[in-house]
């Protein structure tokens, strides 16, 4: 008996895609263990390949770029960190193992359709790298250390009559925080990139050498030893006048003071001294001849002070009771440049 020829076809049809899908199935059960294409780990293309040249190829390219040391730059300086110290893992076994699963994606009939057009996955995945925080740690905290400076502030010093300032100077640190990030995304990097560069940070000074200039308007230098007052503005000498100073027994106390009060044509409180004689304790007025401070006075500090003489000859030597004694039409002058609430340094 013979078959239709109209059920032929429909059963030679059935028949060749029955082979096709068992041929299909064959087909694909070969290739358990290759990767799809279009499959990458990392920047590394293993698309096309088994088990074992995925694990070669991922070795070379990617696990031997790892063992590099990482080297941050901070500054003038390089700080190394060695793969060993940084106990570089990378899991190739797990990577691969996710390259061929991403790569059977969609089923027998979508893989065996991807091999017949030509089509990829599409996959990239994310190697697998573990390393030490701690090691990363220690790199960050070793570079911020050596490189990180305090800002220092302008000072003024006084010395020998002198006014001497130290410059302020601009501070630095490391931002660690970012600079750990970014530690940790190159250890692990794909790109083979080795090389940091760390986040610098200023620390400005609190005090300039401008704001010192304004702390210290003006100031008096009193240099003992020579015979010297200079007065400075804006911590730069303008003037230097000869003085005297105290006898032995009397000196004119050393230190930092200011000017605490100041008088045209005073009179003088003569101190209760044995040395004042039988003027202790008198009110000497103004104009008199016997009133040493003459026509004016910048008081300092318990009963000491600049003022005028007459006695042109002491200037030159320690022969006062302690005052600062200067020519009278010199601490006319100077009476006029100094207000109160001024600087005055003995040395």
């Amino acid at each position: 008996m013979t078959m239709p020829l109209k059920l032929i076809t429909p059963l030679a049809i059935v028949a060749v895609l029955l082979v096709g899908v068992l041929a299909a199935f064959v087909w694909d059960g070969s290739r358990a263990d290759v990767i799809g294409k279009g499959v990458s780990i990392g920047p590394v293309d293993v698309g096309g390949l088994n088990r074992d040249e995925a694990r070669t190829r991922l070795k070379n390219r990617l696990v031997e770029p790892l063992s590099k040391p990482l080297v941050i730059h901070a500054a003038d300086q390089s700080f190394p960190l060695s793969a060993r110290e940084a106990r570089i893992r990378a899991d190739v076994d797990a990577m691969v193992d996710e390259a061929v699963r991403r790569g059977r994606e969609g089923g027998v009939l979508a893989r065996t359709w991807r091999a017949i057009s030509g089509s990829g996955v599409g996959a990239r995945i994310v190697p697998e790298v573990e390393y030490a925080r701690p090691a990363v740690q220690r790199l960050v905290d070793r570079a911020r250390v050596s490189v990180s400076r305090k800002a220092q502030d302008a000072k003024v010093e006084f010395a020998s009559g002198n006014v001497v300032v130290r410059p302020a100077r601009t501070g630095r640190t490391i931002d660690a925080v970012k600079l750990r990030a970014d530690v940790q995304k190159a250890l692990v990097s794909d790109t083979g990139e080795r090389s940091v560069r760390a986040p610098i940070k200023r620390i400005e000074p609190k005090v300039s050498g401008d704001k010192l200039a304004a702390r210290y308007p003006i100031v008096l230098t009193v240099d003992r030893g020579s015979f010297r007052l200079s007065l400075f503005k804006k911590l730069k000498r303008v003037r230097t006048y000869p003085i005297a100073v105290g006898r032995a027994g009397q000196e004119t106390p050393i230190g930092e003071y200011k000017i605490q009060n100041k008088a045209v044509n005073p009179a003088w409180h003569v101190p209760n001294s044995a040395w004042a004689g039988s003027l202790a304790g008198q009110v000497i007025p103004s104009g008199a001849p016997n009133n040493p401070i003459k026509s004016r006075w910048l008081g300092i500090y318990d009963g000491v002070g600049v003022h005028g003489t007459d006695a042109r000859g002491s200037i030159g030597s320690n022969a006062s009771q302690g005052c600062i004694r200067m020519l009278i039409e010199d601490v006319e002058k100077l009476y006029d440049e100094v207000p109160v609430g001024t600087t005055v340094f003995i040395h």
